[in-house]
């Protein structure tokens, strides 16, 4: 994408209400306005609160956002070129129960308060498959930890990937961890009983991906 059309899109996104592109400093120094209020200030009810992080261009957001009413998502992703394109939807479409914030995955906690999300989905990471990048892997214990403090008590997270590398190493952790398991799907497309939402809508990726026949795979689980 141009330079041009990346400072476009970033001056389109200052113009939607459903855009937050704090600055870090706010962020770490606890300054964002919403943390803890999401449902009162900005949705306005009381709905489940479901977050998708590395949201991308957005499309698993509001296809989940359109999908059910009765809650309230927010995507997460800090190229907010990429999520432009999912605000721009949710606003010409009227989706009131969508919104995407500008921010760093490592800084949730500070975007969120304890015991406020219901839910967590994480889809098509990078599977940072050298060890050395161990660290950067969103399911990795300290990322766990992370979503277990927002996360509400019996809060999920979700992980569709198309990495069979990212969805043996989750898994594996998961239960070396001792974390609840509750379904697993090397395969979604393939196997019978896959939830309709994993399966229901695609990413821009997620679409060629099936087109040369590479399997999708999910988990999900709850933090211990």
């Amino acid at each position: 994408m141009g330079s041009k059309n990346k400072l476009k899109r970033f001056k389109e996104n200052e113009t939607f209400n459903n855009v937050f592109q704090p600055t870090r400093e706010e962020v770490v120094g606890d300054l964002f306005p919403l943390r803890g209020k999401w449902n009162s200030e900005f949705f306005k009810n009381d709905n489940p609160l479901v977050l998708e992080l590395g949201c991308g261009k957005g499309e698993y957001s509001v296809g989940l956002a359109e999908r059910y009413p009765n809650k309230n998502f927010v995507g997460i992703d800090i190229k907010g070129a990429r999520f432009w394109r999912g605000a721009k939807t949710a606003v010409e479409t009227g989706l009131h129960n969508v919104a995407f914030i500008r921010t760093q995955i490592e800084l949730i906690n500070h975007i969120f308060a304890e015991n406020e999300v219901d839910e967590i989905w994480i889809t098509f990471p990078d599977p940072q498959i050298k060890y050395k990048r161990t660290k950067h892997r969103m399911t990795n214990s300290e990322f766990l930890q992370l979503y277990k403090k927002i996360l509400k008590k019996d809060g999920v997270v979700n992980l569709k990937t198309d990495s069979e590398f990212m969805h043996g190493y989750t898994l594996g952790l998961l239960h070396g961890e001792g974390h609840e398991v509750l379904y697993a799907n090397h395969n979604v497309y393939v196997n019978e009983g896959s939830p309709e939402e994993v399966t229901a809508f695609q990413t821009f990726y997620e679409k060629q991906y099936l087109e040369i026949n590479k399997a999708i795979t999910y988990i999900r689980f709850k933090i211990k």
